[in-house]
């Protein structure tokens, strides 16, 4: 085994590799190495099911929940926005070729007690009981602007400016009530906290034109999941990296990483010194330069059911904006199911999860299971890695950092040699 490479990768979670992927595909040598004997880290596919009780220390699982190999449980459930950034690093890798998806069936927020379909077109807001009649065509006019809207052509702007006009000011501008806002900013721009509506309104009119246009491709939702659960992901892009020449060391310990004058030279595992000139590592590997930012709860619910008021849908995403619970940060459920090769026929699996705000984050979750009961079993656990929501945006615009961090270019998606993905819904 050679013993020199240009980057090291510790850690087998999904940011570790696909950066570690994008690396081989810029011609780096790269050595990936997980203490752990499968691929994923924090954001792995848990199967059988008998593993996941076990990885929680519950006895179970009863026998109603089907055999345990046809269940494949992620930790941190996330969703893809069908032209969002994770898809076009898909597109860009072809890591497409190892994966198919399949659309998510419901978009809903929840309000006042009860969940309603997310409207984001003209058709949807005329059918939706979250607004009356003259907030309908205030929503529907803010959508045209935000549709047509071109930062390079001015004539599109209406006197807005992008840069310099805030969100609050943009939606006073079409006299928007707070109920309207509030879908709009959580459910369809998806933002995680108020503050949004101070900072400068392209962010957002960005925000709600990804939402609609990936909408527009899929027509139930904007969201897509992988058959089989996010694990093919991490294992996709070891795939690829593999391809590309990469090594990987899968159920080894890290000894040391190695310093010199406060640069990393080389990592120790297992007694062998493997020497490299950047390195890639998740928090668990370094835990004494890691500052702690926040706590995230989730609760994992196995049910047999859909979830009410969602129409029966076989998967879903329903956001509860901080508003109605008077809370700093909103309530994320994700729900897939037996339609995705997830869990056995007939079961579904629901993850509740926020930014922990208390020292009793159960009882802050307890909302959203409210919304699944009957629940066959939860399991409830809090997290430091990744955050509270449902979508990867947030970790393509860390990956996109370190990657120009890395390489001191760019991740550019321009001349993608690969311009479609396998789904069972195309």
């Amino acid at each position: 085994m050679e013993q020199e490479y240009d980057i090291i990768v510790l850690g087998t979670g999904l940011k570790e590799c696909i950066l570690s992927g994008l690396m081989t595909l810029s011609g780096k040598k790269v050595l990936h190495i997980d203490k752990n004997p499968y691929y994923g880290g924090e954001s792995a596919s848990i199967s059988p099911l008998e593993e996941l009780y076990k990885k929680f220390k519950t006895p179970g699982p009863p026998k109603s929940m089907g055999r345990g190999k046809e269940w494949n449980v992620d930790l941190i459930p996330k969703f893809f926005l069908s032209t969002g950034q994770m898809v076009k690093i898909l597109l860009h890798t072809e890591v497409t070729r190892y994966l198919d998806f399949k659309v998510v069936e419901g978009s809903y927020v929840y309000k006042g007690g009860k969940v309603h379909k997310v409207p984001a077109s003209e058709k949807d807001a005329d059918a939706s009981d979250l607004m009356g009649m003259f907030d309908k065509r205030r929503f529907k006019k803010l959508l045209l602007f935000a549709l047509n809207f071109d930062i390079r052509n001015p004539r599109t702007h209406h006197d807005v400016d992008p840069h310099k006009t805030t969100t609050r000011e943009l939606f006073h501008r079409y006299d928007l009530g707070l109920d309207v806002i509030e879908f709009i900013g959580h459910a369809i721009a998806l933002h995680n906290s108020e503050s949004y509506l101070d900072r400068p309104c392209v962010e957002t009119i960005s925000r709600i034109r990804l939402y609609s246009d990936s909408l527009s491709c899929r027509n139930t939702s904007p969201y897509l999941y992988p058959l089989y659960g996010l694990g093919e992901i991490p294992q996709g892009f070891a795939r690829l990296n593999a391809e590309h020449g990469g090594t990987f060391l899968l159920n080894r310990a890290v000894d040391e990483i190695v310093m010199d004058s406060g640069k990393v030279k080389a990592v120790k595992s297992e007694g062998k010194l493997f020497h490299c000139k950047q390195l890639i590592c998740d928090p668990s590997y370094v835990p004494n330069r890691v500052r702690k930012v926040g706590r995230v709860v989730r609760a994992i619910c196995l049910l047999n059911h859909p979830v009410k008021h969602t129409h029966d849908t076989s998967s879903c995403q329903i956001i509860i904006p901080q508003t109605q619970l008077n809370r700093k940060s909103d309530i994320y459920i994700s729900v897939v199911s037996f339609a995705h090769n997830v869990a056995s026929d007939g079961m579904y699996i629901a993850t509740v999860s926020t930014t922990a705000e208390t020292s009793n984050p159960e009882k802050e979750v307890q909302p959203g299971l409210e919304l699944l009961e009957p629940i066959v079993h939860k399991l409830i656990f809090v997290s430091r890695s990744y955050d509270g929501t449902n979508h990867f945006e947030t970790e393509c615009e860390d990956i996109k950092d370190m990657y120009q961090r890395l390489t001191g270019t760019e991740l550019s998606f321009a001349g993608s040699r690969h311009q479609s993905h396998n789904s069972d819904d195309d």
